[in-house]
């Protein structure tokens, strides 16, 4: 099953030994208005992934229906290969997430690494979960906008990529309290 599974535990270890330590003031650090906490950026994955469970639930019960869109083998490959560029780790381009996307609170409650632990492991037990349905190539649509279609191998090849995207933004923000404090 690619290696969805061991990247999200690997994601969930590096979070923990990077901010595990970390007080509720520090995990809501932010180096400027318009840039998020480190807690902004965990609770982010927590909303970004959890809208794709509808998503699964519905393939699950054979009441997913995908546009039209969704039949033209380019366009999924094209869509697909596009937003996965888009949420790529090197964080080259800044992006603007969609609304529904936004984290919850600008000032996140402290318990947010238990609450992404229990997420991760929520998470891959669902792609864990769809195994049969990735094998088929079933094609989703976002579930930002239902005319960006991709199958939903790329769709957990994006949500892991994401996941690497916002952790590595979090350490940044970490090293910027870091160097914010040692002045």
């Amino acid at each position: 099953m690619k290696n969805w599974t061991s990247t999200l535990n690997d994601i969930s270890k590096q979070s923990l030994s990077e901010f595990g330590s970390l007080t509720s003031e520090q995990l809501n650090w932010k180096p400027a208005s318009n840039t998020w906490s480190i807690a902004q950026n965990l609770d982010h994955l927590i909303v970004v992934n959890e809208t794709y469970y509808p998503v699964l639930a519905s393939l699950k019960s054979g009441t997913h229906r995908t546009p039209f869109i969704a039949k033209i083998g380019f366009m999924v490959s094209f869509l697909g290969k596009t937003v996965l560029n888009a949420v790529q780790p090197d964080r080259k381009k800044k992006m603007k997430t969609f609304p529904i996307w936004e984290p919850t609170t600008s000032n996140v409650i402290g318990d947010i690494l238990n609450r992404f632990q229990n997420h991760q492991n929520e998470l891959i037990q669902k792609i864990e979960g769809s195994q049969g349905l990735v094998e088929k190539g079933v094609v989703i649509s976002s579930p930002a906008n239902k005319n960006i279609v991709y199958k939903l191998e790329t769709a957990f090849d994006i949500i892991v990529s994401h996941e690497q995207r916002h952790l590595e933004q979090a350490k940044e923000v970490l090293q910027l309290m870091k160097n914010n404090t040692s002045h």
